[in-house]
């Protein structure tokens, strides 16, 4: 008898720049990692995508907090905010004791992963179980990690790049590199700056990134107007911004990820590095959607690329998976 009640059960992603939570079968929530605090009152203003919307907007009285950096909890009581927050919001009032399964690093350490999963059972969890993101996202991805063959994973995050390789339930190489979305987007701010003088905020790089962001040139050109602060100047100021440059300033961040794929290539056993030719590596994560990121690894490595399905959710729905699979779920679980 499957042991997880869909009424009682959640599978959670605790991303640094997202959350994700799979229930009763699908996902029910996305927002970002983000709460609001209020200093003056002491209490929680906002969680997730409203505190994102105060980003750069708020009074000195109110503070955004992000509290999972580089997939590691840099602030424990705002995760355990965040946490509250968006279970309850997918539970409802009066929500049974849930049993939580959570995605963390490959590379964590075994004290990171405690922090996690304390900061899970303050919420009363009846369990909290923790499995490797990788894994997570190799079972969201439909890939057989069960045999005895070689899967690899890359996960762009927002705080990490998560690289593994997968067989029989287990992890035979990991490695989390502090290079991902959020890397890009300050490498975007700085482009800005050193280039055109102007000062923009993180919210207005991460749109930069996602409308004319690439790792490789495009077959059709794209531009897009950006608003800042002049840094001479101090006035505001809108300039004219092209895919082309953008993707210079993305060089560093895209490079580094490139040399951590090779490196992880290097180190994996001779039998499963040829599975791994023959089959590929699936990306996934926010990154993943980075245009012509999977050309420029596929072109830069010589293994197929392919992006997942839903890359921002494949870790939950794996995880979400598991929840049905208590066999496999106590198999990979490394907490």
């Amino acid at each position: 008898m499957n042991v997880f009640s869909r009424a009682s059960a959640v599978a959670i992603d605790l991303g640094t720049a997202n959350t994700c939570i799979f229930a009763d079968g699908a996902v029910a929530l996305n927002e970002p990692s983000i709460v609001a605090f209020n200093n003056v009152r002491g209490v929680v203003e906002a969680v997730g995508a409203e505190a994102h919307e105060m980003i750069g907007r708020t009074p000195v009285n109110i503070t955004p907090v992000r509290p999972i950096r580089h997939g590691v909890i840099a602030d424990f009581a705002a995760v355990e905010k965040l946490l509250e927050h968006f279970v309850r919001k997918v539970s409802g009032r009066g929500y049974p004791r849930p049993r939580i399964v959570i995605g963390v690093p490959p590379a964590s350490t075994q004290v990171e992963r405690r922090a996690v999963k304390d900061s899970a059972s303050r919420l009363k969890a009846r369990e909290v179980l923790l499995v490797d993101e990788s894994m997570a996202a190799a079972i969201g991805a439909g890939l057989p990690v069960t045999e005895p063959t070689g899967t690899m994973i890359i996960d762009v995050g927002g705080g990490t790049t998560d690289i593994a390789v997968l067989s029989l339930a287990g992890v035979v190489y990991g490695q989390s590199l502090r290079v991902a979305g959020e890397e890009m987007d300050e490498a975007i701010i700085q482009h800005m700056k050193r280039h055109h003088d102007l000062l923009i905020g993180e919210r207005t790089a991460e749109r930069i990134k996602l409308d004319i962001g690439s790792a490789a040139p495009l077959e059709s050109p794209l531009g897009m107007n950006v608003k800042g602060r002049h840094l001479l100047e101090g006035v505001p100021r809108t300039v004219r911004v092209t895919d082309g440059e953008i993707r210079d300033a993305l060089t560093e961040p895209v490079r580094a990820i490139v040399k951590a794929v090779r490196e992880a290539l290097e180190r994996v056993p001779p039998e499963l590095s040829s599975d791994i030719h023959e089959r590929g590596v699936v990306l996934t994560g926010g990154g993943g959607l980075l245009r012509k990121l999977d050309k420029h690894l596929q072109r830069e490595t010589g293994l197929k690329v392919v992006v997942a399905d839903s890359p921002l959710e494949t870790v939950v729905r794996g995880a979400g998976s598991l929840m049905s699979d208590r066999q496999l779920l106590l198999r990979v679980a490394v907490a």
